[in-house]
């Protein structure tokens, strides 16, 4: 979405036309999914309407199934209908990531992902339905599955997760009579022997304790082996029943990448060069997660971090260059200095790490969750969407935090369907009884 205004506002009247495909026609700002899942932030506040941002751009609402770069063609697979063909002169590839999984039993079946917005909004409803289940039944077994919280992965993703969502929960028993805060029991599982290993060291370190200060669980350097029916089974040979388990251990770049005929790294990034142009391509441009982009501020042999810090920065020296090869001037080389990490675990608490220059600045607490938000609601794109984010914010200072559960929504014919009764063929053609064709009449 970036790199399409960038192109936009330097492109002269005539010059050329945008296309963007995208599955989804709207652009979803990810740091702000946690604040969503708990409530914080309205979620469609969080998105952008690819339409709205894009007025002089055609916005195709599908997938590119493959490439032909001999033909300089993309294949459009729309919502409905046959496959089209889609001419091209010059290529952004910018199809991010996708949650990174493993073979676990019962993962895919009871799972829940954070990388999209409908995914935020269902934790949230999960969640406050769990406690809607735990208070109204007697069943103990049923009533601890349904307090239970697991969450797997303790980088950013998972920590603003599990702080965001006990926060919520932690308010949210305010209202129901038989659930307390000590009746629930949140779990956080990571491989790695830190969480937050973004904000460094020390601050991961004082973010774990303040988790675990919190009744928070926090098992490192182990593993979920399966999840089958909601049993969770630890490597460290714990074992919990759950009815939540929040998948948050990493991302991968999109699989489809694989089917573009692009040249790619190992671990499946395009391969690009530090003008964003892919590899052996004069016409072909990559960014963000999908793209292994050479960090020249941090020296030879690394790569910028998947993150929106360097994501947002490369679409604009993206867009820069696809202008300039259409003009045929030199490509800049995107080169980017770490400013730094920010995170929230919840209102009020947070952790984070400002550069300045070779000077770091830790901040943690109220202080940091600040910093949090200001940073973000900065970045938020469109003033729009940072007007409505602010105003969530401002509300929220002095309204208690919404706590309905509206899960229905995710089936909304539902109760429809079961009113209306299916009818066959054969039971409409059947003729009606006399008592029935007087009611009739």
């Amino acid at each position: 979405m970036y790199a399409a205004r960038r192109i936009l506002k330097k492109m002269r009247y005539g010059e050329a036309t945008v296309t963007v495909v995208d599955p989804r026609s709207y652009m979803t700002y990810q740091p702000f999914l946690p604040e969503a899942a708990a409530g914080s932030i309205s979620p469609r506040h969080v998105v952008v309407p690819l339409r709205r941002v894009l007025p002089k751009a055609e916005v195709l609402t599908g997938r590119v199934s493959t490439i032909d770069q001999d033909r300089k063609v993309a294949v459009i697979q729309p919502l409905v209908g046959e496959t089209y063909e889609l001419p091209f002169d010059y290529l952004v590839v910018a199809l991010g990531a996708v949650s990174r999984t493993f073979p676990i039993p019962g993962l895919a079946e009871n799972g829940i992902g954070m990388k999209g917005i409908e995914e935020a909004i269902g934790l949230r409803n999960h969640v406050l339905e769990q406690l809607d289940k735990a208070d109204s039944t007697t069943d103990e077994e049923i009533r601890r599955k349904a307090l239970t919280f697991v969450f797997v992965g303790g980088g950013f993703a998972g920590a603003e997760t599990i702080g965001e969502v006990e926060d919520m929960a932690r308010d949210a028993a305010k209202y129901y009579p038989n659930v307390k805060r000590e009746d629930m029991r949140f779990v956080l599982v990571d491989a790695a022997d830190k969480i937050l290993p973004e904000v460094g060291p020390k601050l991961g370190k004082w973010g774990l304790e303040h988790l675990q200060k919190r009744g928070i669980e926090v098992y490192l350097e182990t593993s979920m082996n399966s999840c089958v029916d909601g049993h969770v089974v630890l490597k460290n040979g714990l074992e919990v029943d759950s009815n939540t388990i929040v998948w948050t251990a990493g991302v991968k770049p999109n699989p489809a990448l694989a089917r573009f005929g692009l040249p790619l790294g190992p671990r499946g990034h395009v391969d690009t060069a530090p003008s964003l142009q892919v590899q052996g391509s004069d016409y072909i441009w990559a960014a963000g997660d999908n793209a292994q982009v050479p960090d020249l501020a941090a020296g030879e042999g690394a790569w910028c971090p998947p993150n929106a810090q360097h994501a947002l920065r490369q679409a604009k020296v993206l867009g820069d260059n696809v202008i300039s090869g259409m003009r045929g001037f030199p490509q800049k080389e995107y080169k980017h200095a770490n400013k730094g990490a920010v995170a929230g675990l919840g209102l009020h608490k947070g952790v984070a790490m400002i550069v300045f220059g070779k000077m770091k600045i830790k901040l943690k607490g109220r202080l940091a969750w600040y910093m949090h938000r200001g940073y973000h609601g900065m970045a938020m794109p469109t003033f729009n969407r940072k007007i409505r984010v602010l105003a969530d914010w401002t509300l929220g200072m002095f309204l208690k935090r919404e706590v309905v559960s509206l899960g229905a929504i995710e089936n909304p014919r539902e109760e429809f369907y079961e009113a209306a009764s299916p009818v066959s063929a054969a039971t409409a053609a059947k003729p009606a009884a006399p008592a029935e064709k007087a009611k009739a009449s």
